[in-house]
């Protein structure tokens, strides 16, 4: 049995939570203050295609309070830093710290406060429509975490608990190649689904051109970066989505929550900047939903 804290009680937090402690670990949820009542009382329950339906009661606190193995990191980017209070330094101590967020700045962040932090990505659709409520959606649930030096051991670990708990995981070696490899299709999907307002049938339909063109732009960006340069894999993968697939970005749009455009579709900028190459149309779709947050006054 491992110890495990899950910072976040979102659809990522909760399925890892559920699955986690159905699977025989003890599992803490660190959550704000004022999701520890209903969290505490009721649990969580897990719905979900693959793992069908699964109930749990993890601790719940609001603030890591006890030694544990490893950290999993789930808040949106968007409230990471005001999330990262309640995961104090000395509590955390050489605990691994995996973080579960789009784009890549976060893992940089993370290492500038945590002696070590081997990065991830999660591929899934969960949700959490109502507190403790996890929606998981997807026919898969997929995990990577990145190897490093001096975090091996404690990853291959993980990985061993997660495969145990349902999750298809594996370890890899190139963390940079990871992350690209995510955000190569995350990019355009979220990026051009939520400008449009439009799920992704709707995109190969009607931006058929468009769509292409911003995946270009990212395979090019991501290649320079240390990702995979090919985007054959990004468009085929856009082409096996269900028409009314939305990304996770579009459905906070349409529920009038913060975005993750600067984790998202501004890391693809800073870097084709670092690299000098030019993405016209993954700016203009960034400045596009940029203006519309400021109107919404968000």
């Amino acid at each position: 049995m491992s110890r495990y804290a899950v910072l976040g009680a979102g659809g990522v937090g909760g399925l890892l939570a559920v699955l986690l402690t159905d699977a025989g670990h003890d599992v803490v949820v660190v959550v704000r203050d004022s999701s520890v009542k209903p969290l505490a009382e009721n649990g969580f329950c897990l719905t979900s295609p693959v793992y069908g339906t699964r109930t749990a009661r993890p601790d719940v606190v609001t603030m890591l309070d006890r030694p544990v193995d490893a950290v999993l990191v789930t808040p949106k980017a968007t409230s990471l830093v005001a999330a990262l209070d309640h995961l104090p330094g000395d509590a955390v101590g050489e605990s691994l710290v995996v973080p579960f967020l789009n784009g890549l700045d976060h893992v940089a962040l993370l290492r500038e406060r945590y002696p070590r932090v081997a990065g991830a990505v999660i591929r899934v659709e969960s949700s959490r429509p109502a507190a403790g409520l996890i929606e998981h959606g997807s026919p898969f649930a997929r995990i990577e975490v990145a190897r490093g030096i001096e975090t091996g051991a404690s990853v291959e670990s993980l990985v061993a608990d997660l495969a145990g708990a349902g999750f298809e995981a594996r370890a890899v070696d190139d963390e940079r190649f990871m992350l690209w490899s995510k955000l190569s299709f995350l990019g355009p999907f979220a990026l051009l689904t939520t400008a449009h307002r439009q799920p992704v049938g709707a995109i190969r339909t009607s931006h058929g051109e468009e769509l292409r063109g911003v995946v270009t732009e990212v395979a090019a960006v991501s290649r320079a970066d240390g990702g995979p340069g090919d985007p054959a894999p990004t468009l085929a993968a856009f082409e096996a989505f269900g028409p009314q697939t939305k990304s996770s970005m579009l459905r906070d749009a349409e529920a009038g929550n913060p975005l993750e455009i600067n984790a998202i579709g501004g890391a693809i900028i800073r870097a084709a900047r670092a690299h000098g190459i030019p993405v016209p149309l993954t700016e203009a779709l960034v400045t596009r939903l940029t203006d519309d947050e400021r109107d919404a006054g968000r």
